[in-house]
Parts: C-alpha cells; structure tokens; sequence
C-alpha cells in the first residue's frame, strides 16, 4: 500500500524529514528551513501550561566558583578569576513525564543551569548523559511523540518507543546509557551532569576552542534498580524533589566539580568522531578533563511556582566568550527552548524576578507585551539608533566567527573515520561489568519483549547487534524468552 505524501501546514511537500538545511555540509542552520522551524514551532505549543518536556522539575540557588585558570581558552567574564563566584540557579527535571510524574523513574534527568554573571546571564541546558538520543532537531517533536501518552490509550506504548527507536539507528548509544544502571539516579544529588552539547568557546587574543561540559557529583553516583524505584514510587512519587529540598534545609549543600573537555578549533574537521554530533562523546584519552570550578546548591526556593516552574532557559543565553558551535541538536534549540518560554509564560518572561539578570541590568527596546514590567517614560525612544542616551551596541562578537561554505539544503551530517551508529554504545557496553551486563539487557528485554510488530523487534535486535555481538545475542535470547514465556 502507497504511503501519503507528507506535507507542511500549509500542504506543500515535505522533501526530506530527517535533516535540516544548513549552510554547506556541517554548517549552520538556515532561518529559510521552514519545515524545521514550523515543527519546532508547532511542537512548542502543543501544550499549556505545563513544559511539553521536562514538566517535572526541582531546583535550587547556589553559586559557582573558579577554582582553575581557564583564561587561555575563554574571555568569559564569570571564568576569569580563581576565586570568583557567580550566582547560580540549578533545575533538574525528569524529560517523558507530565507534571504528575513520578521522580523515580527511568528517564534522562535535566540539568538545566542559570549563572547570573556580570556580563548577562548564561544559561548552560543539558542532562545527566553526555549523549542524546538523535542528532537532528527536525526529529525532535517526533521522538518526543514517541516517548509520550499515546494519544488513544493515554499511557506511554512499547510499540511506539521502540517503533520510532527501530528507525533511530543513532539512539543506540543513548539506549545503553538509559537501560543501564545510571537510568534512574537515586536522587538528583547523587548523578553527574553534563552540557552534552559541544560549545565553542573563544579567549582574548580570538582564538576558539570547542568544548564540553561535565559536572561530576562530589556526593557519589547513586542509582536504583527497576525494582528499588517501583518501590519508592509507591512510597513517595516526590522523592527527588523531597530530598534535595531536605538535604539543603539541613545545610547538607550538594555540590558538583566542573571539568570541561578542549578541543582546539582546527583539530574538528579531522577528528575521528563528528565532535558536533550529541549522540557520539569524546573519549577522554583523546581529550582530558580539565578542572574548572566548583558548583554549589545552598538555598532552596521561597515558592516553587514563582521560581521552579516559571523559571526559563534558553541555550540562546550566551556571554562574551561563549558561543555556539555547528551542533545541530544545539543549533535548533537556540529557536525552540526561547520560544517555548515566549508561548508558556509570555514575551516578558525574562522581567520575572528568577530569570532577570541579577549581577547587571538588562538594557535594550523591547517594550510592551503581556504584562510588561518595564514600558519606558515619555523620556525614553523604542528605537535604534537615536540622537538621544539609549543603549547602544558593541560592536565586540561574542566569539570568533566560523567559516562556512557549500550550498544550501538539507545534508546528512559529514562522515567522520569512526562515525557510524553504534561503535560508541559497544564501547559502553565492553565498559560494564558482568552484573551491569545482565541488568542492561533485563530492562532492554523488558519493554522490547512486548512490542507488537515482529519487523519492530527485528530491527531493534539489528542495531545491538551492530554495537556489540555479545550485546545483541543477549538481547536476542532475552527477548525470545520472554515472548515466548
């Protein structure tokens, strides 16, 4: 049977829905890509009031302090003294879940940070995994779709996690990583978290680095078994939020240790790996942690709705000396994270008092808007330039600029010597112990064994076996014995 066209909103063809247009191969996204911009855009508003993703969240204030030399890689004003602390606010989230979720669950965690530093605030958007599940936006509202309640059934669906899975061949890696014993931490104190995108950042003399970001725990990582969750679920589905909010009452301050991974921009093009693909890391051989500072939580919000749910981050948020790299993943949601906040809480968002800079004063001509804060006098002009005492710009870049060439239109991104779908997850994989072993494959089983469609299964046991042979026979023996129990 001959499958419908898909189309825009508007009806037009769709010519392709796996890759965005970008300026030449690897390159920038365009503006023009009017298929991604009105899937991003649709998928935004799909909801209200709650976040379509990570709806579930706790957070706290803190502060970040320098405690190494980073000034050769970044201008950043936050970074640029040992010894310097910058306000900070942290939110961590569960992601597939409602509002109404349960913590204790088997999902990626948000680590979403705010640092209110003197140049504007920087927001730093990531998870508690150093990969993702694709590595285009274009498919982003439709894996979201596929983790969700099922539209007829209101429950999330095997058939649909695994279908969309079975023609992902890039989330291999991310499915090692969620079915694995760090699926569900045992609490938001005890896991790491991570920028997961590659940045880019740029020192004073102009030069740019590309870097990533890891926040490593100094609790410990603690995680739970499926059944050490089901267990708590049932007690207290508010677990996380119950004790981070405790630890910090009883001045047990959580706090985590920043290392970033430094990538010369030059040694991109040519490393083994896309380093802008969010599903593949950087092996730490290839490129060491270096210590940057320390991050602590130490005060817990007043109200949780003024602060924790209409608080904002956009990955857009960036200070002299920190910018974006070509990672698409990143590249869409510099338009999606903004806009979600622009259609949630409205375009004056950024005035309420949690997302407000704190350490400056915002300045520039946005007026007007529901419920604005902050209008003008008759004194003040809403335009630029002016012949008046307005603020005006820099004209100092952010960070250095980066070279594209090519022609425009959608493109796979360009092939690196290792950068196929599943070297990495086998890598992951050959890393665990025996018993992490026999657990990864347990929750795997679990949810693939009750897929409907066999062709589903198939494809899915296809792609372990590509990462790992052990691995996929595992998977394999496992499925066939539940189905067949």
């Amino acid at each position: 049977m001959s499958k419908r066209t898909l189309t825009t909103e508007s009806g037009a063809p769709v010519a392709d829905n796996q890759n965005s247009a970008t300026a030449g191969v690897g390159g920038p996204l365009l503006v023009q890509d009017q298929q991604l911009l009105e899937k991003l855009a649709r998928f935004n508003r799909e909801r209200i009031p709650e976040r379509v993703v990570h709806a579930r969240g706790s957070a706290a204030y803190g502060y970040f302090e320098v405690t190494d030399d980073v000034t050769a890689y970044t201008s950043a004003a936050f970074l640029n003294t040992v010894g310097k602390k910058t306000e900070t606010f942290l939110r961590f989230s569960t992601v597939a879940d409602s509002l109404g979720g349960a913590d204790a669950v088997r999902d990626p965690r948000g680590f979403a940070l705010k640092f209110y530093t003197e140049e504007g605030n920087y927001d730093l958007v990531g998870n508690n995994t150093p990969v993702f599940f694709i590595k285009d936006p274009i498919k982003f509202p439709d894996f979201i779709h596929s983790q969700k309640r099922d539209p007829f059934t209101g429950k999330q669906e095997p058939d649909n996690v695994w279908d969309f899975w079975a023609h992902a061949p890039e989330a291999t890696h991310q499915i090692t990583w969620l079915m694995g014993d760090r699926g569900i931490p045992a609490s938001y104190r005890h896991m790491n978290g991570y920028g997961s995108h590659t940045y880019q950042w740029t020192n004073a003399q102009g030069e740019a680095f590309f870097v990533k970001y890891h926040f490593k725990t100094n609790q410990g990582i603690r995680c739970l078994s499926s059944e050490q969750a089901a267990e708590i679920v049932g007690s207290d589905a508010n677990s996380h939020q119950t004790d981070l909010l405790q630890a910090i009452e009883r001045g047990v301050n959580p706090s985590w240790t920043l290392y970033v991974q430094i990538m010369p921009a030059a040694e991109a093009a040519d490393y083994r790996f896309n380093p802008f693909d969010l599903t593949k890391v950087w092996p730490h051989g290839d490129y060491p942690l270096q210590r940057v500072g320390r991050l602590v939580l130490d005060r817990n919000p007043d109200n949780v709705f003024a602060e924790v749910e209409q608080s904002a981050f956009s990955p857009n948020n960036f200070v002299p000396g920190i910018t974006a790299s070509p990672d698409k993943m990143l590249q869409g949601r510099l338009f999606a994270y903004a806009d979600a906040q622009r259609y949630r809480l409205g375009v004056n968002h950024t005035l309420l008092p949690v997302n407000a800079p704190k350490a400056t004063t915002a300045q520039n001509y946005g007026r007007d808007g529901v419920m604005a804060l902050r209008n003008g006098s008759r004194h003040d002009k809403n335009y630029e330039p002016n012949s008046y005492q307005g603020p005006v710009e820099t004209g100092l870049a952010l960070g250095a600029p980066k070279a594209v060439s090519g022609y425009t239109g959608t493109h796979e991104a360009p092939a690196h010597t290792k950068d196929d779908d599943f070297f990495q997850a086998g890598e992951l994989y050959r890393l665990m112990s025996e018993a992490e072993k026999q657990r990864l494959v347990a929750n795997i089983a679990g949810g693939l064994s009750q897929v409907t469609l066999e062709d589903v299964i198939e494809k899915n046991l296809a792609h372990f076996h590509a990462a790992d042979a052990d691995y996929g026979k595992r998977v394999e023996e496992a499925v066939r014995a539940l189905r067949d129990a």
